[in-house]
């Protein structure tokens, strides 16, 4: 990363950019925090050989939710570069950023001062250790053995669920709300008392001596004692022209809840129900959408190698084709740019399901190849899977469309929260990236979950999983929703919770026996709905390292290690550590959690792996959890294969 494209602090990797700390993220570098600034400021003019990520269906999602005037998908600024260049080439290509927060805090004599005062100053003289970058005290009166005092970031900001980030206001905070009696720019310390009584950060006024604790701004009392937002965006360098006048709260630099990034991801596959001329122009978008007309058509045949594919149609029809997919990708929000709720996000898991799920693979590309055994499902695994499919290479392409403060997105409703802005105007490019690997799809019987959804359904645990989903929406969202409020919009239903639950036993099971760690491994379920079910798991090496394209996950689906995998995670299912607390465990009113029996001894994995953040799992509902009948009608799979 770069402030001002000219002083590098500090590397993060792409993937990082995605979902840590992208566009308004705090990173928290080794002496200082920066601030990711807006796609305004981002710079691809020293980047050599740049191009955009290719993937039409993502880029016709992301301006349906996002923005209709984005054109591109493009990656991080970045070049590979030799670490004995002095010609500087790599110090101008990176991210932009800028210190955040401004006010800096002597780490020997607690002087408190905004950097722009020139109270500290700023040393970064080595190229190649942009993470020894600091500021320092100079004039600071405790110097020892000729040392200069560091300076660290005061690490207490404001931000509201509108997603604004502001400086704490320390001289309005220590003088409760006034101005100081002695001086018009009072000088400021903070000291830490510690303890075990949670903050006890006290910030003192050098000038009048009046003194306040920090904890008297923390907490829903302490919300009192703070200005009201005041709409500002500093990775935009903006503040909203009308205000904003929500709520601000407290937070630490480095809290878990300052940033969520708000992202849409697909997998690469050829489209299915279009004709195959179609499949091609779409797959090959990059270099037909160059041709100008109709008119070129023939010119284009003749210096073009991709017409080389597209010989069997002629230039009227090939041009026909051009001409539909563009209006695909034209259509704005709302436009049908993709099938799903009009409220909530496109339906991104159809096209995969169907090639998933399709009697007749389609042909390997660079992208996506699939392989079945063709001697189909192993004899012992007939009750427990429909298929098995080997993803021998896997491309995901994910792409950033905005991010939250203080509340998580919901991934099933873009509504409920509010997303803040990457950039001052339209956009018309958005961050995103693109990972390779290898997967296993596993199909469940529709004849075994279709009658297991018929008997759990009004169970005594599944009404509990209901209700607690309910509460769990109106205690969060009930006071943001406009008009109606239906507390189980985004139910995922019975089926889900089902293939959830098997997905983690899985992914656990192949993080013991086979050394992936589960932080590299990847989930899409994908359960349908109602009036379209579907049974399928996705579980996928999508990681930015060669760790995610060495075969070894594509080798667990070969039929004796498949057996061993599932006899293993079903086995192990039955029993945790934590029983009998954790198969007893159910979100009975008041809790509003949405998990059953699991806990991080059995089911939970890393927050990267899963795509529902740890919710929404229950081993009771994949294996009985007793001896007794109840238990064999609550699971789905009552024996071992």
């Amino acid at each position: 990363m770069a402030t001002r494209f000219h002083r590098r602090v500090g590397a993060v990797r792409p993937s990082h950019l995605m979902f840590t700390s992208g566009v308004g993220a705090l990173v928290d570098l080794p002496s200082f925090s920066a601030l990711v600034r807006g796609l305004d400021d981002w710079d691809y003019r020293n980047v050599p050989e740049y191009e955009p990520i290719a993937e039409p269906r993502l880029l016709a999602a992301v301006r349906r939710v996002y923005d209709r005037n984005v054109t591109e998908l493009r990656p991080a600024p970045w070049a590979d570069t030799d670490p004995g260049d002095r010609s500087g080439q790599g110090a101008r290509i990176g991210v932009p950023t800028t210190p955040f927060p401004n006010w800096l805090r002597c780490t020997a004599c607690n002087e408190l001062d905004v950097i722009a005062s020139r109270t500290f100053t700023f040393e970064n003289p080595w190229l190649h250790r942009p993470q020894d970058a600091r500021f320092f005290h100079e004039v600071c009166g405790r110097k020892k053995s000729g040392r200069r005092p560091l300076a660290v970031a005061a690490r207490f900001v404001l931000a509201c669920t509108a997603g604004h980030l502001d400086d704490f206001p320390y001289v309005m905070f220590v003088h409760r709300g006034g101005e100081c009696a002695k001086a018009s720019h009072p000088r400021l310390r903070m000291e830490d008392r510690g303890g075990n009584l949670g903050a006890n950060v006290e910030i003192r006024c050098v000038n009048c001596d009046q003194r306040r604790n920090i904890r008297d701004a923390m907490g829903r009392r302490g919300t009192q004692n703070l200005p009201r937002c005041r709409g500002r965006h500093p990775h935009l360098g903006t503040f909203a022209d009308d205000g904003c006048r929500a709520e601000s709260r407290l937070l630490v630099v480095g809290a878990s809840n300052q940033w969520f990034a708000q992202t849409l991801s697909v997998l690469s596959v050829p489209r299915t129900g279009a004709s195959e001329l179609a499949a091609k122009v779409e797959q090959h978008w990059e270099h037909l959408s160059q041709i100008p007309g109709e008119t070129m058509m023939g010119f284009s045949r003749s210096v073009m190698p991709v017409f080389r594919q597209l010989e069997r149609w002629t230039d009227a029809e090939v041009w026909a084709a051009v001409e539909r997919h563009r209006a695909a990708l034209n259509a704005g929000p709302g436009d049908g740019a993709e099938e799903g709720d009009e409220r909530g996000y496109p339906d991104l898991r159809t096209p995969e399901w169907e090639i998933f799920s399709s009697p007749v693979l389609p042909e390997a590309s660079d992208d996506f190849a699939l392989r079945r055994d063709p001697d189909g499902v192993p004899p012992r695994l007939a009750g427990f899977y429909t298929d098995v499919v080997q993803a021998e290479r896997l491309r995901e392409v994910r792409a950033l469309t905005g991010f939250t403060r203080l509340d998580a997105p919901d991934p099933d409703d873009p509504d409920l929260v509010i997303r803040a802005p990457l950039t001052r105007g339209p956009a018309t490019w958005v961050p995103a990236s693109e990972v390779r690997g290898e997967g296993i799809f596993l199909r469940v019987p529709e004849e075994i979950l279709g009658p297991w959804v018929a008997r759990v359904a009004d169970s005594t645990e599944m009404r509990e999983h209901r209700d607690a989903y309910s509460r769990f929406r109106v205690n969060r969202y009930s006071d943001r929703i406009a008009g109606d409020f239906d507390p189980m919009q985004g139910w995922p239903g019975e089926r889900f919770i089902a293939l959830h639950s098997l997905s983690h036993l899985l992914i656990r099971t192949i993080a013991l026996e086979c050394g992936y760690s589960s932080a590299s491994l990847s989930e899409r379920i994908y359960a349908g709905s109602d009036d379209d079910p579907r049974g399928g798991i996705l579980i996928y090496t999508a990681v930015p390292d060669a760790e995610g394209t060495l075969g070894g996950l594509v080798s667990l689906a070969e039929p004796d290690q498949l057996l061993r995998l599932t006899r293993r995670a079903l086995a192990d299912a039955r029993h945790c550590s934590s029983d009998p607390l954790c198969a007893e465990r159910l979100p009975y009113a008041p809790a509003d959690f949405l998990h059953g029996a699991a806990c991080h001894v059995c089911l939970f994995v890393s927050e990267t792996t899963c795509e529902r953040g740890n919710r929404f799992l229950d081993r009771r509902f994949v294996v009985p959890l007793g001896d007794g009948p109840q238990y064999r009608d609550l699971a789905l799979f009552d024996e071992l294969p």
